[in-house]
């Protein structure tokens, strides 16, 4: 999976929500924005992710692509993916890495990877993917709830 640092991926993600789309990579942000009083206030409505949080309940997925997804993770670290409503299956790999969800996701030749940050105060998170290690797309992911 691809490494980024936790600090990365916060700025990363903070970048593409509050100054400017599309997302960008880490090293081309100004490292200055990291001491702002924004950046402060975005990253305190931020929370790491749990275990029980992520084994709870499918998720849903969606993407600046467009694509719409369901998300079942397994105490194994694997994953089911399906599209929606083709139910297009395809597998992967998750785990937990310093509050984020690192997420691996193999459809044919490709292959997705992207960090999930958590939110304090709801449950609709936000990623950066990659596909076959270049950035790709800005995502949100909602964990739905048991009955």
């Amino acid at each position: 999976m691809r490494q980024q640092a936790k600090a990365d991926v916060l700025l990363q993600l903070f970048h593409r929500e509050c100054i400017s789309a599309p997302a960008v990579e880490p090293e081309t942000i100004d490292p200055k924005f990291r001491a702002s009083d924004e950046y402060e206030q975005w990253r305190r409505g931020k929370a790491d992710i749990m275990d029980n949080e992520v084994l709870q309940s499918p998720w849903i997925k969606t993407c600046t692509e467009g694509y719409i997804t369901e998300l079942t993770f397994y105490s194994d670290g694997t994953l089911d993916e399906y599209k929606l409503f083709d139910r297009l299956h395809t597998t992967g790999q998750w785990k937990l890495e310093d509050g984020l969800l690192i997420v691996r996701i193999i459809k044919g030749e490709n292959q997705y990877e992207f960090a999930v940050i958590g939110q304090s105060e709801n449950s609709l998170y936000s990623a950066i993917e990659y596909k076959n290690g270049e950035l790709h797309s800005y995502l949100k992911l909602v964990p739905t709830r048991p009955k």
